[in-house]
């Protein structure tokens, strides 16, 4: 699958069957990642990524495996080592990125949107993960929330983190 708005290439690979509710996975994340690299300025960049639609054992395992954490989380990010020596017009690899469809699901339901659109929502989040952004103070949160909130706009999407009556942010 390539990607107009950058030279990106996504492979997606299905591990979980429960995925298939999920209408043409392959044209959203394609829209996603395009979104997401065009918000974050890295339109230019030459790079692939791969998607693993997979379970919550899957991911709760990686989960703890990689971050020390207990049970699943809905997305998980896993930036590629650069190859050091490849010529400068080479596709460079950025990592994978790995989804939970029980918690995915779970998570679109409470939040009263659709799972379509919190799938795109956390396939631009792993993306921008692996184009360096993270969350962890306030400051770095707040950046990469404008930016996964920009992507959302530019296909359709509202801004995940506003609030819901009685809910408090949703993301």
């Amino acid at each position: 699958m390539n990607c107009p708005a950058a030279e990106l290439k996504i492979a997606i690979s299905t591990e979980s069957p429960a995925w298939s509710i999920v209408p043409e996975p392959e044209r959203l994340a394609e829209r996603a990642c395009c979104a997401a690299m065009v918000a974050a300025g890295a339109a230019d960049r030459k790079c692939e990524v791969s998607i693993l639609l997979s379970d919550n054992d899957e991911v709760a395992k990686l989960n703890q495996i990689w971050r020390g954490k207990t049970g699943p989380t809905n997305v998980l990010s896993f930036p590629a080592l650069s190859p050091a020596g490849l010529p400068e017009d080479a596709i460079v690899p950025l990592g994978d990125i790995m989804l939970a469809f029980g918690q995915v699901r779970q998570e679109a339901e409470v939040q009263g949107k659709s799972l379509q659109a919190h799938y795109c929502h956390l396939v631009i989040h792993g993306l921008l993960h692996l184009l360096g952004y993270d969350h962890e103070d306030d400051c770095a949160a707040e950046r990469m929330e404008a930016i996964e909130i920009a992507a959302l706009k530019t296909i359709g999407l509202s801004n995940p983190y506003k609030e819901i009556a009685g809910t408090g942010p949703v993301a």
